[in-house]
């Protein structure tokens, strides 16, 4: 039996998509890459999963596997590869409140974690503007950051255990739901950030924590990016740790967010070189009851800060949310950015990380290079400013391939000076493999691709993903 039959006798006819019915999976968001997989196969369980795996694998037919596809970098691209949607992978197999941690499968939507977790009184800390449409196992194959990373670490920091479907279609089970375990090798971590090129994950331990009993959020203009490192600093010390978000916006992204989005509105009357979105959260009564004149003490903590730092000249303007309304809107702002970067093309993108006091740096020694390649080019940098991770665009009117590489290969020339990554959180896929070649040490790289061989001797894990091929 050819691979089709074989796939919809084992899971249905339904759940078997060929021709104009793998559509909405063959292109990425983003509209940058259009694939033409043989078909895309929905299996329902980690069992169906396995004898997926083994089907192709008797076929010689790759597997892609495919969750949300909010992805950045062509990560679910194929040519004739079999797409596996992990969409009906999507029960919260356990929630168990007293040990913090979610069971849940890999087609579990982000956003549905964070309601049910909600509903125990925690919180699933992973946070960003894709939420409603990612799923676990996306944002646990690309190692997601989000706005929380500076509190929380990212996804990797926030998972436990793993199930995973290898490449001959064995269950490794690693469902572990310790928070220690020194028995070996942490075979998880090799899964976490791999794009599905080792295996499949099927299933995960997430952690999870209380829910804040209280927010205190402000948009503010700090005098300068230095200065800004300053304030999260002060801020951190003041309470104890409790900066959960310090997202940086400046004048370039305020003024494109102007343009795309009239509607959301502006913080100050004219935008600021540096603006910066900041959130404390906190759990205990002392900092989130409400006092007889109403007031919240983690507020009047930030608002006090704030002035302090104000009248030592490093806060120039402040706006203090006061109300759940007033905090949607400054995060509107923010989580518009995905919209803003694709109003225009070309747009040249990047996901890059320096050390927190290099950021500044960055972007002052980027500006000159950039008037070399592309005259006139416009930029718009938006940035999880407490990791030091930068979404830097550049919008160059000129679209030859060209002027691409030039303007990545100086972003990563600084970024490899300043002792950063080219990847913070958007995965490798196929759009960082030129980077990765360039930029990677090679023998980090022959390590990766010795794994990748023993794991997946026949190349059908995602192929051609995140390891570029060796030189001949």
């Amino acid at each position: 039996m050819s691979l089709i039959p074989a796939l919809k006798a084992l899971l249905g006819e339904t759940h078997v998509l060929t021709g104009p019915d793998t559509a909405r999976y063959a292109q990425d968001w983003m509209g940058n890459y259009h694939g033409t997989p043989i078909a895309v196969a929905r299996p329902g369980s980690t069992a169906e999963v396995a004898a997926t795996v083994q089907l192709a694998a008797r076929h010689n037919t790759p597997v892609i596997p495919i969750s949300g596809n909010t992805g950045l970098t062509g990560g679910t691209f194929t040519e004739g590869g079999l797409l596996l949607s992990t969409e009906r992978l999507n029960r919260i197999r356990d929630l168990r409140p007293d040990a913090r941690i979610a069971i849940v499968e890999s087609g579990v939507i982000l956003s549905r974690l964070h309601d049910a977790a909600a509903d125990h009184g925690l919180y699933f800390p992973l946070w960003f503007g894709a939420r409603g449409s990612a799923m676990i196992g996306g944002v646990l194959s690309t190692n997601a950051g989000g706005s929380n990373v500076l509190r929380y670490g990212s996804t990797r920091a926030l998972c436990l255990g793993l199930e995973v479907v290898l490449a001959d279609g064995r269950v490794l089970t690693l469902m572990s739901e310790l928070h220690k375990d020194n028995s070996g090798y942490d075979l998880k971590q090799l899964f976490i950030g791999a794009e599905g090129t080792l295996g499949i994950i099927t299933a995960a331990v997430m952690k999870l924590v209380p829910a804040p009993r209280a927010q205190a959020t402000a948009t503010l203009a700090a005098r300068s990016l230095p200065d800004a490192l300053t304030l999260l600093n002060r801020l951190q010390s003041a309470s104890g740790g409790l900066v959960e978000a310090f997202e940086y916006m400046p004048a370039d992204y305020m003024r494109r967010l102007m343009q795309v989005r009239p509607d959301i509105g502006q913080p100050f009357p004219e935008p600021h070189d540096c603006t910066i979105l900041v959130e404390l959260a906190a759990t205990s009564p002392a900092l989130t009851t409400a006092q007889a004149d109403g007031t919240i003490p983690l507020t009047d903590l930030l608002e006090s800060t704030l002035a302090q730092l104000m009248d030592e000249g490093l806060i120039l303007n402040a706006q203090i949310a006061r109300s759940e309304s007033q905090r949607s809107a400054m995060w509107a702002r923010r989580e518009a950015a995905a919209e803003i970067g694709a109003a225009v093309k070309p747009m040249i993108d990047s996901d890059i990380a320096v050390p927190l006091d290099k950021v500044a740096t960055f972007l002052d020694r980027i500006t000159p290079r950039l008037a070399t390649i592309a005259p006139g080019a416009d930029t718009v940098t938006v940035a999880h400013l407490g990791d030091g991770n930068l979404h830097f665009s550049v919008y160059p009117g000129d679209p030859s391939k060209a002027v691409y590489d030039r303007v990545i290969q100086a972003i990563e020339d600084i970024v490899q000076d300043l002792g950063g990554s080219f990847s913070a959180e958007h995965g490798v896929g196929l759009s960082k493999l030129n980077s990765m070649d360039r930029r990677k040490d090679p023998v980090a790289l022959d390590v990766m691709r010795a794994i990748k061989t023993a794991l997946d001797p026949n190349t059908l894990m995602n192929p051609g993903k995140v390891i570029p091929a060796a030189k001949t």
